[in-house]
């Protein structure tokens, strides 16, 4: 009998879970394909008509991430309304909200990626473009609102913030601090940064400085996360002096002790966003699921 495309995508999400969950357990190089055909429930052939490999399984893990991240995003109510800060902000909790419950099995996919990047890159994610795409939107949509100067590497930003986004997502996974305030300080800071330099027209100088420290030094960076944190400080504080531009535009403001939740500036009330990993409390029926060392 022929298998109906929505028992098709059924079948592909229950072997993604059951990878996700016996490689939390047994670690990736511990996972056969067949132990996780068994516990999907499919034949052990089966598993081959969807994902040849487990780094494929594992990329369709990333992919299904990435695109629920982005749906939750653009379903946010007033999310039209939000400046753009606002909107990179709420898609990448939206990344640290899916990604929270399977915190250890994303450092088990960022330890395989540090060993094998070329097998993790062989095959580009569909998310990727579709994460540029929503980036490059909301860049028009600043623009046109004349929140921004004119941007003229619209798609080279969105596929920068993709790469910004990896740069997260790693110091997230070192994140000890309460509540990961500190990546919350750091995805505060960062925006902000980013976007008083696109406020200014000074896109060229973002795109090449972020080029190379997104690509090149982020992970030895996050290593050093009070350098990196003072880094950040300076730099919005020297382009807080230039010009302002058409519009004024909200600006996260960091403090020396952080606290674990956003707060809006006294000068404009922030709009709501759905909470994130970082700020949010957890139901209280639910306890807090423990971070991994």
């Amino acid at each position: 009998m022929k298998t109906t495309r929505q028992q098709q995508d059924a079948t592909r999400r229950q072997i993604v879970a059951s990878a996700v969950d016996l490689m939390t357990r047994q670690g990736f190089d511990g996972t056969t394909m067949k132990d996780i055909a068994r516990a999907a429930g499919i034949g052990d052939a089966t598993i081959y008509k969807y994902f040849p490999t487990k780094d494929r399984i594992v990329l369709g893990y990333l992919d299904d991430v990435a695109h629920q991240a982005l749906a939750d995003t653009l379903q946010t109510p007033g999310f039209a309304g939000y400046q753009l800060q606002e909107k990179l902000q709420r898609l990448t909790d939206a990344v640290l909200e899916r990604l929270l419950a399977d915190r250890e099995f994303v450092a088990q996919v960022r330890s395989l990626a540090r060993r094998s990047p070329l097998s993790m890159l062989a095959e580009p994610l569909a998310a990727r473009q579709s994460l540029r795409e929503a980036v490059a939107s909301f860049l028009e949509a600043a623009e046109a609102s004349g929140e921004i100067e004119p941007c003229d590497f619209k798609g080279l930003a969105g596929g920068l913030y993709t790469d910004y986004l990896a740069g997260v997502v790693t110091y997230w996974l070192a994140d000890t601090s309460d509540e990961f305030a500190d990546t919350t300080q750091l995805v505060d800071l960062s925006l902000g940064v980013l976007v008083q330099a696109l406020r200014g027209g000074l896109v060229n100088r973002v795109l090449q400085l972020g080029g190379f420290v997104l690509r090149s030094q982020m992970a030895r960076m996050v290593q050093h996360s009070s350098g990196l944190m003072g880094m950040l400080q300076l730099a919005k504080q020297a382009m807080a002096g230039a010009p302002p531009g058409p519009a004024p535009a909200y600006t996260a403001t960091a403090e020396p002790s952080p606290s674990p939740e956003r707060s809006a500036p006294p000068h404009a009330p922030r709009k709501p966003r759905a909470a994130s990993p970082a700020t949010a409390a957890k139901p209280a029926a639910t306890p807090r699921k423990r971070k991994s060392a």
